[in-house]
C-alpha cells in the first residue's frame, strides 16, 4: 500500500485534480489517497468539491480578505509541512502554477518526500507573465521528481531545462477529463436569465477577465472593445461572469454597466459555466485553462493577453493571442463574427490538449514510479478529439 497526498487550493486546480482523485480511488488495495486543500480560494473551491463529491482529509482554510502572495505562501507552506510530516506520504501530487502548488512542492521537499507535478512544463519564458503563475510552475518543476506533461511541447520544455526524459510522462490534460464528464446537452441553468437567451439566433460572446497584469488600463481597453462589438453587431450578446476582484468590478461598471445585450452576472460554478461555454459562439478570456477547455467544445478562443504558456493551441489554430489593445480585440472578434470561413477554421481545428483519459495515464505513471506496476504507460498522442 502506497500513500499519496493530493494537494490543491483553487478552483482551477480542483477542477483538474478532481478526476485524478477519482481515478486514484479506483485502486484501494494499492493506494491510500489523501486530499489536502489550502482553500487559497474558499467559495469557488467548495463548489468544485461538491460537484465532484470530494471530501478533503485536511482543509487549511487559509483564505483571508485582502490576502497577499507572501501571506498565502507562508500560511500554505507551514500548514502543509505539518500535514506532510504527520502523514508521511510516498508521493505528494501538486498541480500547475498556483501559489499553493509552489508552497506544497517546497513543503514536500523540506520533508524529503517525492513530488509529482501534474500539468508540468508549460512556459512563457517571461517570469512576470502570467504573474505569479509562470514562476510558480517553474519552481514547482525544479523541485518535482516526476513530471506529468500534458503535451509533447511541455515535455520538450522540461528536457531543455535538464529534466531526464524517463522522469516525464506525456499524459494530456486532466481538464478535458473533467469537462467531458460535466457537459450535458439538456442542461438547465439555475439562473433563469441564462435560460432565456436565444442561443440559436444570437451569437454569444462568453467573456472572463481577471489577470493581475490586465488590471487598470488594459482591462478598460478590453471592455471598450466589447462595447464597440455590441454596437456594431445586432445579433451579438455578451455574457460576462464578473470576477469578485473589486478592481475588475469597478472597470466593468465604468465601461459595460447598463448596456443592452450585455449580461453582467455573478461568477458561475464550474458545471453551469462549462455548459454555458458549450452554447456560446466565441470565448474571450485572459484565463489559462479556457484555452484548453473551449476548443474541446469547438469554440474559438481569443486570448486577452500578450503571452501564453499554451502555444500548442495557437499553433493548432484553436486559439488566437490578441493582447489587450481595444483595436486588436475588436478586429479579431469582428472577423470571427463576420467571416464564416475564419470562424470554421478555428472551431474545427483539432484540440491538442487531451482525449479524456489523462487521469488514467497519470495514475498508471504513478503506479509505475512507485513500483506498483512494471510497465511504463503508453503516452498521449495528439489525435482528433470527438466533441460532445
Amino acid at each position: 500500500m502506497k500513500k499519496i497526498l493530493v494537494v490543491f487550493g483553487t478552483r482551477p486546480e480542483a477542477i483538474k485534480m478532481a478526476p485524478l482523485v477519482q481515478e486514484l480511488q479506483k485502486y484501494p488495495d494499492e493506494i491510500d489517497c489523501r486530499v489536502a486543500v489550502t482553500a487559497q480560494h474558499r467559495e469557488m473551491l467548495d463548489q468544485v468539491l461538491q460537484l465532484f463529491q470530494i471530501r478533503p482529509h485536511y482543509d487549511l482554510n487559509i483564505m483571508q480578505a485582502g490576502q497577499t502572495l507572501s501571506g498565502i505562501t507562508v500560511r500554505a507552506l507551514t500548514g502543509l509541512e505539518e500535514i506532510i510530516r504527520a502523514e508521511k506520504p510516498d508521493l505528494v501530487l501538486v498541480h500547475g502554477d498556483t501559489t499553493t502548488t509552489f508552497a506544497a512542492a517546497l513543503a514536500a521537499y523540506y520533508c524529503q518526500v517525492a513530488v509529482g507535478h501534474v500539468e508540468a512544463g508549460l512556459r512563457t519564458h517571461n517570469k512576470y507573465s502570467p504573474f505569479p503563475e509562470e514562476l510558480n510552475r517553474h519552481l514547482a518543476g525544479v523541485i518535482a521528481d516526476w513530471h506529468y506533461a500534458p503535451t509533447a511541447l511541455a515535455c520538450r520544455n522540461l528536457q531543455a531545462e535538464g529534466v531526464a526524459r524517463e522522469k516525464i510522462f506525456i499524459t494530456g490534460n486532466t481538464v478535458i477529463d473533467a469537462l467531458l464528464a460535466t457537459v450535458r446537452q439538456n442542461y438547465v441553468f439555475a439562473e433563469d436569465d441564462l435560460n432565456k437567451i436565444n442561443y440559436q439566433s444570437r451569437k454569444i460572446l462568453l467573456v472572463t477577465a481577471h489577470r493581475r497584469e490586465n488590471l487598470g488600463p488594459p482591462m478598460h481597453s478590453i471592455f471598450r472593445a466589447l462595447r464597440a462589438l455590441v454596437r456594431e453587431f445586432a445579433d451579438v450578446e455578451v455574457v460576462f461572469p464578473v470576477h469578485k476582484n473589486p478592481a475588475v468590478r469597478q472597470a466593468v461598471q465604468q465601461e459595460l454597466a447598463g448596456l443592452p445585450r450585455v449580461h453582467l452576472i455573478e461568477p458561475l460554478d464550474y458545471e453551469p459555466f462549462v455548459n454555458l461555454m458549450q452554447r456560446c459562439y466565441l470565448v474571450l478570456t485572459d484565463s489559462g485553462g479556457l484555452q484548453e477547455e473551449a476548443p474541446a467544445l469547438g469554440k474559438p478562443v481569443l486570448v486577452l493577453r500578450d503571452t501564453t504558456e499554451r502555444p500548442e493551441a495557437v499553433q493548432a489554430g484553436t486559439v488566437q493571442l490578441v493582447g489587450t489593445a481595444e483595436r486588436q480585440v475588436y478586429r479579431a472578434a469582428a472577423r470571427l463574427l463576420s467571416d464564416p470561413a475564419a470562424y470554421r477554421s478555428m472551431a474545427e481545428a483539432v484540440n491538442p490538449y487531451g482525449d479524456g483519459r489523462a487521469s488514467r495515464r497519470i495514475v498508471q505513471a504513478v503506479r509505475y514510479a512507485l513500483g506498483l506496476s512494471g510497465e511504463r504507460p503508453t503516452e498521449f498522442a495528439f489525435l482528433p478529439l470527438a466533441r460532445p
